[in-house]
């Protein structure tokens, strides 16, 4: 049995086909151009709706609404914005973007936010940007206790979080406002693409005028629109808007979406049972209020050397799977050392020795059980073949 193709997306609804069809022959793929339902509308309308949000954007990129985000927020110039350590490297971009200036946070080897480090930083700073990478979800409510305590806002970067709550409450939905992705290895695809929600009125007519709602655009989208004639002519125009054609991609996914994070989060924990019998690896635990959806698995590597380590990484590549260990390479985008568009980039040793054995592997929500049983035992062979220990696996 050969292995799966684990970094294929998910394969498009038929039901996409009839509406991107009617736009291509209609040529309507400016949001603005239709009379009435565009499709970007009608996707921020059903994605406000699934959440449980007053308010939807979509855009360009999750980048990008990450950047509306926090201009939004109306930071000044050089305002400090905590992020975590370990983030894409689009995270610092979009504060260094938004003429803000990153501040980093140590990372736990759970892959979440060390409480003691944010805490004593979050007094310096203007803004707050939580990463819930991989879908690792962080303490919220002692992120939104400590925050709200001293008046600072806080953005998700929920990009790999849609369908994870928090003590019952959607990712995205707990902080002021909440940012996704629906680039092609998430849960919903549309190559690219972002969204941004809201229950701030104010914020959310900001964000939109600055998205690229110029002229009266706005009005076509249902926000009060007395916050957006207080901001109209007063900001710039970014022009970071979704096409049509993105949305009718994605708006057929949006129903499959429960689906997918239970056969996600499935296949994560059957996978998590067969490497964790190896005392050479360790799948962090989810927190106690945290129910993730994931579509990859991430472990930590114990008791190994860096030579080990990579003898590991090419032994696991040799038999089909493909393991990317963050910090062991000199270009990985999630590891910070790599971010050197930033001044006096700080030195994070907690989160770096993380980095330096963390592993990622796709776990796509399609796959079935004979395949999760073959791509675990690759990669406990190929431990056993790092390690000259005993074999496991099923």
């Amino acid at each position: 049995m050969s292995l799966p193709d684990m970094h294929t997306a998910e394969p498009i609804p038929e039901q996409a086909r009839a509406e991107i069809d009617r736009l291509l022959h209609s040529g309507d793929l400016f949001r603005y151009t239709a009379k009435d339902q565009a499709p970007v509308s009608l996707l921020e309308a059903e994605f406000a709706e699934l959440l449980g949000a007053k308010y939807a954007l979509a855009v360009s990129s999750c980048s990008a609404a990450l950047f509306l985000s926090l201009k939004a927020l109306g930071l000044p110039r050089d305002a400090k914005v905590l992020i975590p350590g370990f983030t894409f490297a689009a995270v610092p971009s979009a504060v260094i973007h938004a003429d803000c200036l990153p501040v980093l946070c140590e990372v736990g080897d759970n892959y979440r936010i060390d409480l003691a480090d944010f805490e004593a930083k979050l007094p310096t700073v203007q803004a707050v940007i939580i990463s819930h990478m991989r879908g690792h979800t962080s303490d919220m409510s002692a992120i939104m206790s400590l925050c709200d305590d001293i008046g600072i806002p806080v953005i998700e970067d929920a990009a790999h979080s849609l369908g994870t709550t928090w003590n019952g409450a959607n990712i995205g939905t707990i902080g002021k406002i909440g940012c996704f992705s629906f680039q092609s290895y998430k849960m919903i695809n549309a190559g690219e693409g972002g969204i941004m929600i809201t229950d701030d009125a104010d914020l959310v007519a900001r964000a939109i005028i600055m998205s690229g709602a110029y002229e009266h655009n706005w009005q076509k989208h249902p926000v009060l629109h007395d916050a957006f004639a207080r901001w109209q002519n007063k900001l710039p125009l970014y022009n970071l808007r979704l096409s049509n054609l993105s949305a009718a991609v994605i708006r057929p996914q949006l129903p499959h979406l429960a689906q997918r994070v239970t056969d996600g989060l499935k296949n994560h924990d059957f996978v998590a049972d067969m490497l964790n019998i190896s005392p050479n690896i360790n799948v962090p635990l989810p927190l106690a209020k945290e129910v993730r959806a994931p579509d990859s698995i991430q472990f930590n590597l114990n008791d190994m050397t860096d030579a080990q380590v990579l003898t590991f990484i090419e032994a696991a590549a040799a038999v089909g799977v493909k393991v990317q260990v963050f910090g062991m390479s000199d270009d990985n985008a999630r590891a910070f050392w790599n971010w050197q568009f930033i001044q006096d980039l700080p030195e994070l040793p907690q989160t770096r020795q993380m980095l330096m054995r963390a592993c990622d592997v796709r776990l796509p929500v399609r796959l079935t059980e004979p395949e999760l049983i073959q791509v675990a035992n690759c990669i406990l062979q190929a431990v056993d073949q790092a390690t000259h220990t005993q074999s496991y696996g099923t």
